[in-house]
């Protein structure tokens, strides 16, 4: 062979070589890249949104023209990141090694942004503004003078009942296998200063459903993937709660246990550990209210008590709220942010204020007057913002 076809032959092989690490490093990365503008001399951070938190990557003070670029290391499942200035949050999936590029203007990059390079990062978008509108409608329902406690009750639950129901058809169950599926399982909404979870497995048997079916879909398209298995985990627990809640809420009490004319005292561990008696709140009218976060309605149930409380509290009303949760770590974070009094019984559906309360079915509630007597339970009122309003 002729040296200039050894060398042409050497030269090609050092090209092929080159080409191929070239590629594979290529491959070893993805990139976000963009533009958010009106933002100059503003932060943004670049977090990702781990199992345990959001971690912090990589950030960039933004120029006059707002580019920026973070590249990092390709995942081999989908995962979730997040490009971040104060508030102002636009959540972005990434698959494997491709480049996602977000187009946008400070401060309503969270509501109106571009996405190109990514179909999970344009469906994840899709589901922010969804939630966006969703919040905004409970709140209208939640501020409305025209509606009763009953019919704002009613009114949230049906718009979120159809929300759900929207979302499962259209994302979750159409492609359990995507990472905007992923997403759309963790949407909240907020009441008060807590969020709550759309999808809650620990109560709901459909929505347990809706978990199993994505975590079954990550096995086979991502085996061994940690969020994969954290959906099966999820899910799992979640079908154990609710088998146990239904044979707790089966046991029936005697309704002539008790009658509803003298309150028995109640002494309870609040969420910050600090006992709290049923009887010190004499003087202020009292809804007690014997609640289990992890049912079906919690969520709606909460949403009607805070109603109430923010309208009735400074003329007198408590709301003292007895849970009977068994998981306590659960019930601490559910009553985080709740303004009222949140005592938790340990020995949850074992306690003895079940058979002195006569508690048939949870939740339910009491009344409460002002000399710490019980006026009228649940099924006895037709309409509860009058009845406090009469004891006030």
């Amino acid at each position: 062979m002729k040296r200039n076809q050894i060398a042409g032959l050497v030269w090609a092989a050092a090209f092929a070589a080159a080409m191929l690490t070239t590629t594979s490093c290529n491959r070893s990365k993805f990139t976000v890249n963009g533009q958010i503008t009106d933002a100059k001399d503003s932060v943004l951070y670049f977090d990702h949104m781990s199992l345990s938190g959001a971690v912090t990557l990589d950030s960039v003070k933004l120029k006059d023209d707002g580019s920026f670029s973070f590249r990092k290391k390709a995942v081999d499942a989908p995962d979730f990141f997040r490009l971040r200035i104060a508030h102002q949050i636009i959540n972005v999936a990434i698959d494997s090694s491709e480049t996602v590029t977000i187009k946008a203007s400070y401060p309503t990059m969270a509501a109106q942004y571009e996405v190109s390079g990514s179909e999970d990062t344009e469906k994840i978008k899709e589901l922010a503004l969804l939630q966006m509108g969703l919040q905004q409608q409970l709140n209208k329902i939640a501020n409305s003078l025209m509606l009763g406690i009953e019919a704002v009750s009613d009114s949230i639950t049906n718009v979120v009942e159809r929300y759900k129901d929207h979302i499962k058809r259209n994302y979750i169950y159409a492609q359990p296998m995507k990472a905007s599926s992923y997403f759309a399982l963790f949407q909240t909404i907020r009441s008060g200063n807590a969020n709550l979870l759309l999808f809650n497995p620990r109560n709901s048997e459909e929505d347990i459903k809706a978990f199993a079916a994505v975590a079954t879909s990550w096995d086979t398209y991502y085996p061994g993937a940690e969020r994969g298995t954290n959906l099966h985990n999820i899910a799992i627990q979640g079908m154990k709660d609710v088998r146990i809640l239904k044979n707790r809420q089966n046991q029936t009490v005697d309704a002539n246990i008790i009658n509803t004319s003298g309150v028995i005292d109640i002494a309870l561990p609040d969420n910050k550990g600090v006992t709290r008696r049923l009887t010190d709140l004499k003087g202020k009218v009292v809804l007690l209210d014997f609640h289990v976060f992890a049912t079906e309605k919690s969520l709606e149930r909460i949403m009607l008590l805070r109603e109430v409380y923010n309208k009735y509290h400074a003329q007198g009303l408590e709301i003292y709220q007895v849970s009977l949760d068994p998981d306590e770590h659960f019930w601490k974070t559910q009553t985080a942010a709740l303004p009222w009094i949140c005592v938790r019984d340990a020995d949850s559906m074992s306690s003895p204020l079940i058979k002195f309360y006569n508690l048939v079915s949870l939740p339910t509630f009491y009344l409460v007057n002002r000399d710490n007597e019980l006026y009228k339970r649940d099924n006895q009122i037709a309409d509860l913002e009058a009845e406090i309003k009469a004891l006030l």
